[in-house]
This record gives structure tokens, C-alpha cells and sequence, in this order.
């Protein structure tokens, strides 16, 4: 299966350089670019692609607001990336808080970038958790979401436990002694009661309601 991408960014240089890496890339296809993020909900009715990377900072719409007007749209939602300059930025943390389901630095080197478009579309693994818990303890307001009103069951507590620490699918099922497809059925059903689109908008709502804490 091949992963369509659409590129984002106002600057062009950028663009070109993220579709001569992921264009090499087997299972790969950049379909798209545009260079704000007014045009993005166009874009992606057109082109329907798996994965938008999408820049943070932009002249009119910036990534953002962006992010939050494609998550909250009806209908099937690309997988977000924003990309950003700087790692420890709250625009990514609040980016996150909008529906993204990761983030990637300008600077990234070629692998590291393949590696987050492949991760975020397979949906089967937190992209960068380690991260993810800095941005929480730096900019996540503890107490803004309670998580008892889901009613998890013990084992979706346990799976939620783990999906923070970035286990994977697999990984989870290996520690818990349980079949993958398990694994899935637990993973679906607590995004389910979460309201949350995937792992990372599950993941934040655990930090924001104190079940996991960022410090560990």
C-alpha cells in the first residue's frame, strides 16, 4: 500500500526538499503541495491523502488552525504532522491538542522523516513519545480533562498506560500476554470512549487528566 503525502509549508525550498526525500521513498507518493494553510481544506478534498505534513507557522492559516479545521471536519481525516523549528514549542504541543498526530523538525535527517510518515499512517505506534511528555509537562494544564467519565475498563487503563510510553501494538500485546488483534480491540475501544481520533489525541487526554504524569 502506498502512502499519499501532501506538503504544507510557505516556503518552497522546503517543499522540494521534503518531496525529492519522500519521493525516493518505495510505498511513498507525494501528491500535493500548497503554502498556506487556507488552502489545505481544498487540497485534501481533492487529493484525499494519507498523511498531511504540515508547517506551524504560516502567513495567513497558520498550522494550528489548520490542523484544527481539517480534524474537526466530517468525513475521513488525513494523518497530521506538523513540522516545526524548534522541538520544545507550545504552537506543537497546542498543534497535538488539535487533532495532529505528531511532529517533525525541519532539521530532521532523511530517516528520521520517512520513519514519521510511515509511523503515523500505520496508526499502530506513538511517534516520538518521549517528546511528547516534555511537551505535556512543559504546556498540558493538568486537571483540564477528567477521564473517569470514560469509564475504561482495568485492561484499557493498562493499554493506555503503555500506548503513552510508546509501545507499540505488538509490544503492548507481547507485555500483557495478549494477542495483537486484542491489543487493537482494547486500542479501538478506549479511543472510542476518549472521543480521541488515535493514539496521540488519547495520549494527551491522559496527561491532561493527571492518569498518566509527564514526570513519569
Amino acid at each position: 500500500m502506498t502512502v499519499s503525502v501532501l506538503l504544507v509549508d510557505d516556503e518552497p525550498l522546503v517543499r522540494s526538499g521534503l518531496s525529492a526525500v519522500l519521493g525516493s521513498e518505495d510505498g511513498i507518493a507525494v501528491v500535493g503541495e500548497v503554502g498556506d494553510g487556507a488552502d489545505v481544506p481544498a487540497a485534501v478534498g481533492r487529493l484525499r491523502p494519507d498523511v498531511v505534513i504540515m508547517d506551524v507557522r504560516m502567513p495567513r492559516i497558520d498550522g494550528v488552525e489548520a490542523t484544527r479545521r481539517l480534524t474537526s471536519a466530517a468525513g475521513p481525516v488525513p494523518k497530521v504532522l506538523v513540522l516545526t523549528t524548534f522541538e520544545n514549542d507550545e504552537y506543537v504541543y497546542e498543534a497535538l491538542r488539535a487533532g495532529a498526530a505528531g511532529f517533525l523538525l525541519k532539521r530532521a535527517p532523511t530517516e528520521q522523516i520517512v520513519h514519521a510518515v510511515r509511523t503515523v499512517a500505520g496508526s499502530e505506534a506513538l511517534l516520538f513519545p518521549a517528546a511528547i511528555r516534555r511537551l505535556a509537562g512543559a504546556y498540558g494544564t493538568p486537571g483540564r480533562r477528567r477521564l473517569d467519565q470514560a469509564r475504561l475498563t482495568a485492561r484499557e487503563q493498562e493499554v493506555l498506560r503503555l500506548m503513552a510510553a510508546g509501545r507499540s501494538n505488538a509490544e503492548v500485546a507481547a507485555e500483557l500476554f495478549v494477542s495483537v488483534e486484542t491489543v487493537k480491540t482494547h486500542v479501538a475501544g478506549l479511543l472510542a470512549k476518549l472521543g480521541a481520533r488515535d493514539r496521540t489525541q488519547a495520549v494527551i487526554a491522559a496527561y491532561e487528566s493527571g492518569f498518566v504524569r509527564p514526570s513519569g
